[in-house]
């Protein structure tokens, strides 16, 4: 979970408890699984001993963070920020301590609280003089936006600069002297060290690490489906949802995201690791990390329903298609989707030609191959005839069908 580290990190952590903090940004009122990694190295940070802050950025949700971005991101009002970030606390309050007796509690803090009343102009004196442009311009961040077609606003430029105050002002009156984050933020991290540093006349520590930045194997962007956002809010994305997600994770994002989103023995994911690779069928290992991200996200109760609704689509084959919801096919995760004209249902077409047409299986003949083998079911009824009709009475919900092809394959065809 570590990409860079400041010398002396390690150090600082062993000797005493030490507040570290994460900023989180307010775009939404929902954090999303690519929030999870910072907030895995809050809870590890506080199961250490050590004590840690969540910042919302309240001032610098105005502002836009220029990292890992092309272009200028859409401001928000100060109405929506308060609604985001009364969403974002009530999430990372599942996560972290905040019990006030403990000396290691978590803590929330909004940089909008210390910004609200700085001038212009006493920003520019008591920030701005102790950095060069010379400095905020080396960093990659600002090096890409500079060089690329769309340049970069002055707001943006000077996002470190508030984010270097924000390190600053948790370190004067938090005693805060870590700041983590994903790799992309190591230049702003930094420019808060640099800030401390220069601020304190050189006697002021402070320490910084990061985490890599996820990736998945077919080359997507981790927390991403054709949906969109893989959301923590089981408003936005279901438990059973979210459950598919990390149940279809590929082998080798598997291995990688087992060691990192749970909180498993290194002796525990060995064994996982050697059960796997002797039996990947069994698909053990996403199942184990499944639940784990699952309880860990949703609880308990919001597992055993992802369960519940994986057992009532996938599992439980001998119950009619017909008992499951427009929403239960809507939801499915996991499977392929096609689209298929209305004219030539309701004219009523045969199976082997439906198959072909909607493009799941590649030719007439494999078709017919695969329905005389017994490797087809319609809605969940198995279909042994290519002469078979699928026509408006094969319709659930008036508008889907519902196809399997051996024990594994499912696809939902919509009729349009």
């Amino acid at each position: 979970m570590i990409q860079d580290i400041m010398p002396g990190t390690e150090e600082q952590l062993a000797k005493e408890m030490t507040a570290g903090y994460i900023g989180f940004d307010p775009t939404s009122d929902s954090l999303h699984i690519g929030s999870l990694v910072p907030i895995l190295l809050l809870v590890h940070l506080q199961k250490a001993g050590h004590k840690p802050f969540a910042l919302v950025g309240g001032a610098t949700g105005m502002v836009g963070d220029p990292s890992g971005k092309s272009e200028e991101r859409n401001l928000l009002s100060e109405e929506i920020l308060n609604h985001n970030l009364a969403g974002v606390k009530k999430q990372l309050e599942k996560f972290l301590v905040f019990d006030p007796s403990l000396p290691n509690r978590a803590e929330m803090v909004n940089n909008y609280d210390w910004f609200r009343d700085m001038s212009f102009l006493t920003f520019i004196r008591d920030v701005g003089k102790h950095i060069t442009v010379n400095y905020m311009s080396s960093k990659d961040s600002v090096k890409r936006r500079l060089e690329g077609e769309n340049g970069m606003s002055f707001t943006e430029f000077t996002y470190q600069l508030v984010q270097g105050y924000d390190f600053y002002w948790l370190y004067a009156n938090k005693n805060c002297k870590l700041q983590m984050g994903g790799s992309d933020q190591w230049g702003n991290i930094t420019t808060g060290t640099e800030l401390i540093r220069r601020k304190t006349g050189g006697e002021g520590e402070a320490f910084a690490f990061t985490c890599p930045l996820l990736t998945k194997a077919d080359g997507g962007k981790f927390g991403k489906t054709e949906k969109g956002n893989i959301w923590l809010d089981p408003e936005k994305t279901t438990p059973y949802q979210f459950y598919q997600f990390w149940l279809n994770a590929a082998d080798t994002d598997a291995e990688k995201w087992i060691k990192i989103f749970t909180f498993l023995t290194q002796a525990e994911i060995s064994s996982l690791l050697d059960q796997h690779r002797l039996h990947p069928e069994t698909r053990q290992l996403q199942k184990t990390l499944a639940q784990h991200v699952t309880t860990f996200v949703h609880g308990q109760e919001g597992y055993e329903k992802a369960l519940a609704d994986t057992d009532k689509i996938f599992a439980n084959q001998s119950a009619p298609a017909e008992s499951l919801t427009e929403e239960d096919l809507q939801s499915m995760e996991g499977i392929a989707r096609f689209d298929f004209p209305a004219a030539s249902i309701y004219q009523g077409i045969d199976t082997v030609s439906f198959l072909a047409g909607t493009t799941i299986i590649a030719s007439k003949g494999e078709a017919r191959k695969l329905i005389q083998g017994g490797g087809i079911s319609i809605n969940r009824q198995k279909v042994d005839d290519p002469k078979h009709i699928v026509d408006r009475s094969s319709l659930l919900h008036g508008k889907y069908i519902l196809v399997q092809k051996g024990k594994k394959n499912y696809y939902l065809v919509s009729i349009l």
